[in-house]
Formats: C-alpha cells, sequence, structure tokens
C-alpha cells in the first residue's frame, strides 16, 4: 500500500504530497478537475477535509513536536 498523503496548511493555498515511504514532500499543482479540485474548492470556503488521516498537528517545527509542545 502506498503512504501518500495531501496535505495544506491553514492560511496557505499551496497543496502538498508527502510520500512517507521516500520521505519527501513536494508541491502539488493546484488540480484542474476531480475530486482533489472539489476538496480544494471546499477548502477555500473554510471547509476542513480528511480523509484517512487519524491524526494531523501543526507545530512551528520539528524540535516542537518531539518536545509535546503543540500550537494552539
Amino acid at each position: 500500500m502506498a503512504r501518500v498523503v495531501v496535505i495544506s496548511v491553514d492560511g496557505d493555498d499551496a497543496l502538498w504530497v508527502a510520500d512517507l515511504d521516500a520521505g519527501t514532500v513536494v508541491p502539488l499543482p493546484s488540480p484542474k478537475s476531480g475530486g482533489l479540485k472539489a476538496v480544494t474548492d471546499l477548502r477555500a470556503t473554510g471547509a476542513i477535509v480528511t480523509k484517512g488521516v487519524n491524526l494531523a498537528v501543526v507545530v512551528k517545527s520539528a524540535d516542537a513536536a518531539l518536545s509535546g509542545h503543540y500550537d494552539g
């Protein structure tokens, strides 16, 4: 099973593809059609969309994540 996640951070319009097995994160061009386009359109209205993700936390740095301090 591929372990790839499409992510975006609040306040940033960019989409990113994180390949967990390869250890890479690269920008994803904005979709022009299809399901991902529909999701990004929802996101633009303020909706939060998750599917198959059971934890997502924004932190200021990797050090902050490892120390247990999460952004509010």
